[in-house]
């Protein structure tokens, strides 16, 4: 896959990944604000929530949260097989190729922790 001995095919790959790992932020953010909008609507109206409405709010955020656990996942096993294609003068001597995914996957742990918060404390 050496397409010319150039380090920005590597920088190019990068930064698609961490394009991807900002959706995944974005998801997981949006799957928080939506599981916790029904707290909000209980405050607001000063009773408690029908359960399904409560129910509504909790899978569609933990839906969403799952989403963006995905998103990271296969993100990071996308940009691996990439690297892995890449030839030696592609990649910088010493440069750390593999942090980007690990961030992927510790966002993909963060997020399902959460989902399964949300799941068990219901």
């Amino acid at each position: 896959m050496s397409y010319l001995d150039d380090p920005r095919v590597l920088f190019a790959a990068e930064r698609t990944l961490l394009a991807w790992q900002r959706s995944a932020i974005a998801l997981m953010g949006f799957g928080f604000v939506v599981e916790r909008f029904g707290l909000f609507l209980r405050m607001v109206n000063n009773q408690p929530l029908t359960l399904s409405q409560r129910g509504f709010s909790l899978w569609l955020g933990v839906g969403l949260l799952t989403v963006s656990a995905m998103v990271a996942i296969v993100s990071s096993l996308q940009f691996r097989r990439v690297i892995a294609k890449l030839g030696e003068q592609e990649i910088p001597q010493g440069y750390w190729s593999y942090l980007g995914v690990w961030l992927n996957f510790l966002l993909a742990l963060v997020s399902l922790s959460l989902a399964a918060h949300f799941v068990l404390t219901e």
